[in-house]
């Protein structure tokens, strides 16, 4: 077998730099690189407001809480974000949370009316409050 046969001396040669001569620098190549992208002077982002015609979506929405649930969030038009977050408040201030399983809600006589049982995990909550919101 031939060590040097015409494929690898043509490759070779690609990889290895001319004898006398350096490569490249990383600044030369970070100049050239943008100068052929010319950057747009003075733009800045532009975020659009929205709209003052734009209906509230489903989380802004205000809604009417049920009697069994306002005597935990109050009266009044409420939007469903708050709601929860008010729901929230009031099992941390009561001490509602279970202490093995923090997910899960130990319901007082006013949760119980809107939660229609003992128990509930954070994720069957929003299910509750949903049917006491019109």
């Amino acid at each position: 077998m031939a060590r040097n046969s015409p494929a690898t001396a043509k490759s070779s040669a690609k990889t290895k730099p001319a004898p006398g001569s350096q490569p490249p620098s990383k600044t030369a190549t970070a100049a050239a690189k943008s100068k052929s992208a010319p950057k747009a002077v003075g733009k800045t982002a532009s975020v659009k407001p929205p709209k003052a015609g734009n209906p509230p979506n489903g989380l802004q929405k205000s809604l009417q809480p049920s009697k069994e649930l306002a005597a935990v969030v109050g009266e009044g038009m409420l939007p469903r974000a708050e709601v929860v977050s008010k729901v929230w408040h009031y099992i941390k201030a009561n001490n509602l949370q279970n202490p093995g399983d923090r997910r899960e809600i130990i319901a007082d006589e006013k949760l119980q009316r809107v939660f229609g049982k003992d128990k509930v995990t954070m994720f069957e909550m929003n299910k509750h409050l949903a049917q006491h919101l019109a």
